[in-house]
């Protein structure tokens, strides 16, 4: 993957020295030469990380950070004052290097940012995968409350979704109604004994009206299964 960099900056021997700096790492450059331009381009398209200089023409490194929310953003100035340094970076910038600059500590500190951005991207990709479930093609997501049989779906209560998520993560095994109320309890506390049979039954109502199947049955003496089919 070639990440895009783009470098917002006027002084042009500096912008030339890091766009010949990056490209040979492999990124892909685009340039601006002040905050107004760079916005321009930023409605186009947004790159990965965007190389920030504070003293531009028109509109001011300053005024342009907060517009730049979502993007990695290393700020490149002369302006060393630490109290600036630390006000920027809780604005929203991902780091400040000051000007002189040494380029190879530069490029490593952007490669760092985009590992550690990859890293929490997937971080968050697995995470929501956590609140979808697959079973007898159809699909239960947690997050918002419905099952899925091909393109028909239907929601669910809480207590549901959480009943019916227990269920097809043990499919084929039958669970006992004291456990299924145990590992609900936390997600589900008002699901009680006596509820928890109509709950079971409003569920498997619902899952046969997008299959046909009566996915959940009752084993006497026991609780409920999942089954395929």
């Amino acid at each position: 993957m070639s990440y895009k960099i783009t470098i917002v900056e006027d002084d042009t021997a500096i912008s030339d020295l890091l766009k010949e700096a990056l490209e040979k790492e492999g990124y892909i450059v685009s340039r601006a030469y002040s905050g107004t331009e760079a916005l321009m381009l930023l409605e186009k398209e947004k790159p990965d990380l965007l190389l920030l200089d504070l003293m531009l023409p028109g509109l001011p490194g300053e005024e342009l950070l907060p517009k730049l929310k979502g993007i990695l953003t290393v700020i490149i100035s002369a302006k060393t004052d630490i109290d600036n340094k630390v006000r920027l970076l809780y604005e929203g910038a991902s780091d400040y290097i000051t000007k002189p600059f040494v380029v190879s500590e530069l490029l490593a500190r952007i490669a760092a940012l985009l590992r550690l951005s990859k890293a929490q991207k997937q971080t968050e990709a697995e995470d929501g995968n956590k609140n979808v479930i697959s079973e007898a093609d159809l699909e239960l997501d947690t997050s918002l409350l419905t099952v899925s049989y091909k393109e028909e779906s239907i929601s669910l209560t809480r207590t549901e979704a959480a009943i019916l998520h227990l269920l097809m993560l043990n499919s084929g095994r039958p669970l006992g109604r004291s456990t299924i109320l145990e590992r609900i309890s936390e997600d589900t506390p008002d699901c009680t004994e006596r509820s928890l049979k109509q709950h079971v039954s409003n569920i498997r109502k619902k899952l046969q009206s997008l299959d046909g199947i009566d996915h959940i049955e009752a084993i006497y003496g026991i609780g409920f299964r999942f089954v395929e089919s």
